[in-house]
């Protein structure tokens, strides 16, 4: 029977593959420039990934059952790099969007900084999946 519970661990898994694959095609795009197919489907991957981060990150907040002792403690630094995987992800999204709403792409600073802030955000995501798994594969818990 399906529980709103189910919900976190079923959408877990979506912005991990969205962000790492949309961030290794950024990482792609700067070792073949010509290729500007790659960059636009990291952009695409990056809006995706960080929709599907708020809806993860939301089902986590509401959903999620309290956890006590070192299972909560460890719930504690998942949520917290949870929220800054979301925080990240927004910012860089928006600078993308804004870059290319307005036409500026060409815009070195702003698109540097996305993608900074966009490597950073995967990393953060790996982080906030591993604490998700030790809580899973460690305690018995679902999430």
């Amino acid at each position: 029977m399906f529980t709103v519970s189910h919900l976190h661990p079923m959408l877990v898994h979506f912005p991990i593959a969205l962000v790492s694959v949309g961030f290794l095609l950024e990482i792609s795009y700067f070792f073949c420039k010509k290729e500007v197919c790659l960059t636009r489907a990291g952009y695409y991957l990056l809006i995706i990934g960080t929709l599907a981060a708020a809806a993860t990150w939301l089902s986590g907040m509401l959903f999620t059952s309290e956890m006590e002792g070192s299972a909560g403690q460890i719930r504690e630094t998942h949520e917290l790099f949870a929220t800054v995987t979301l925080v990240l992800l927004l910012i860089a999204a928006s600078i993308r969007i804004y870059l290319s709403l307005k036409k500026k792409e060409d815009n070195k600073t702003l698109k540097n900084m996305a993608f900074v802030l966009y490597a950073l955000a995967t990393v953060s995501v790996f982080i906030t999946g591993f604490f998700g798994g030790t809580l899973v594969y460690n305690y018995m818990m679902p999430l």
